[in-house]
C-alpha cells in the first residue's frame, strides 16, 4: 500500500487582485494545509479573515517565513517586491511559488536562481498558461509532427485595463507569451525587435510589438496592449502542414487545426522557368479537438504540490523564470533604442 505525501503547510503572500484567486484554489486544493496568509491592506484581510477564519492572516509576510509552521510559500504581488520577497523565503528554507516575472533585472534571477540550488528548495514560477489544458494538447500537436517545420507564431494579447503603476504592459502581458514560446519551440531566440509607445503618458509602454528570432529559421511576433477594448488571447502557429490556433476567448472552440500547408520543393528541371513546381500547396479539414476544461491555476498549484512532495524540478522552475526575465530586459533595450 502506498503511503500518502504528507500535506504541503503552505502560507501565501498577497491576497489582492491575484492573490484572491490562489486563496480560493490553495484553500481547498488536497495535499495542502493553507495555514498563513498576508496582506498589507487591513480591508483585505478583514474580507479574507471572515471568508476563511481556519487561516492565520497578518499583514507582515516575514511572520509566514519565520514562523516555522509553513514548508512552503505563494508569493502572489507586485513584480517590484519578488527578488526580495523570493530571497527571504529561500533563505528561510522555503519552497516558493512566484508570480510572473521572477524578478525585474537578470542578475537578481540568476541570484535567486542558485540561492534556491543551495538551499536544495523548489523555485516555481507561475507561468499559468504552461498549464493550460489547451496549450497542453498545442504542444502534443506539435511534438506529433502534425504542423509539419513550424515557420512562425503570432501571439496577441490586449484588453482595456488592468494598468499597472509598477511595470509596463511588456513586463505585465509579454511573459506568458514568452514562457509559452521557450515551452512550445524549446529554444530561446537569438535575436529580439521591439518598438512600443506611451498613450497614456504615463512613462511607461502602453503598447508593444515584440519580434524574436529563433533558431531553425522560426520567428515570433507579440502584440501586447492594455489600452485595447478589444480583449483577446490568441495564439496562431503557422507550419508547413497545417495551422493551429489557440484562442483562449473562445469557450466553444478554442483549438482549431487547419490542415492547409505550403512547402518549398525542387523545381522542375524541364520547367521553363524557375518558379514552375516550386511550392507545394496542401489543402484539408479543419478541425476544432475535444479538451477537457481544467482551471490553469488550479493545474498549475496542483504541479508545484506534486513537485515539491517527489522534489522535482518543475517546468516552470527559475532557469526559466530567469530565461523570461533575460528575454524581458533585451525587449526592454529594444525599446529603448534610437529609431
Amino acid at each position: 500500500m502506498t503511503t500518502p505525501s504528507p500535506a504541503i503547510r503552505l502560507g501565501l503572500v498577497g491576497c489582492g487582485h491575484w492573490g484572491k484567486n490562489y486563496l480560493r484554489v490553495l484553500h481547498s486544493l488536497p495535499g495542502v494545509n493553507l495555514l498563513m496568509a498576508s496582506d498589507r491592506s487591513p480591508e483585505i484581510l478583514a474580507r479574507k479573515r471572515a471568508r476563511y477564519p481556519s487561516v492565520e492572516f497578518t499583514d507582515d509576510a516575514s511572520r509566514i517565513f519565520n514562523s516555522g509552521k509553513c514548508n512552503a510559500v505563494v508569493i502572489a504581488t507586485p513584480a517590484t517586491t519578488h527578488y526580495a520577497l523570493v530571497k527571504a523565503a529561500l533563505e528561510a528554507d522555503l519552497d516558493v511559488l512566484v508570480e510572473k516575472p521572477l524578478t525585474l533585472q537578470v542578475d537578481q534571477a540568476e541570484e535567486l536562481v542558485a540561492l534556491a540550488a543551495e538551499r536544495g528548495r523548489i523555485l516555481f514560477v507561475a507561468h499559468t498558461f504552461l498549464f493550460n489544458s489547451n496549450v497542453a494538447a498545442v504542444k502534443e500537436i506539435i511534438e506529433q509532427g502534425e504542423l509539419g517545420d513550424i515557420f512562425y507564431l503570432k501571439f496577441r494579447r490586449t484588453h482595456l485595463g488592468l494598468i499597472r503603476d509598477d511595470v509596463n504592459a511588456v513586463w505585465d502581458l509579454a511573459p506568458h507569451d514568452i514562457s509559452l514560446c521557450l515551452y512550445l519551440l524549446g529554444a530561446s531566440p537569438t535575436r529580439v525587435q521591439a518598438i512600443g509607445s506611451m498613450p497614456l503618458h504615463s512613462g511607461r509602454e502602453d503598447v508593444a510589438f515584440i519580434n524574436l528570432a529563433f533558431p531553425n529559421n522560426v520567428v515570433a511576433s507579440i502584440h501586447v496592449s492594455w489600452v485595447d477594448s478589444n480583449k483577446a488571447r490568441r495564439l496562431e502557429i503557422i507550419g508547413s502542414k497545417a495551422r493551429i490556433i489557440f484562442d483562449d476567448m473562445d469557450l466553444q472552440e478554442p483549438v482549431r487545426i487547419y490542415h492547409k500547408g505550403v512547402t518549398p520543393c525542387e523545381p522542375n528541371k524541364d520547367a521553363d522557368s524557375f518558379g514552375d513546381f516550386k511550392y507545394i500547396f496542401r489543402n484539408g479539414d479543419v478541425v476544432s479537438p475535444y479538451i477537457e476544461t481544467q482551471e490553469p491555476l488550479q493545474n498549475q498549484c496542483n504541479q508545484f504540490v506534486l513537485d515539491c512532495q517527489e522534489r522535482r524540478v518543475p517546468i516552470s522552475g527559475g532557469e526559466l523564470g530567469k530565461e523570461v526575465v533575460r528575454i524581458l530586459c533585451a525587449v526592454d533595450s529594444a525599446l529603448l533604442a534610437p529609431a
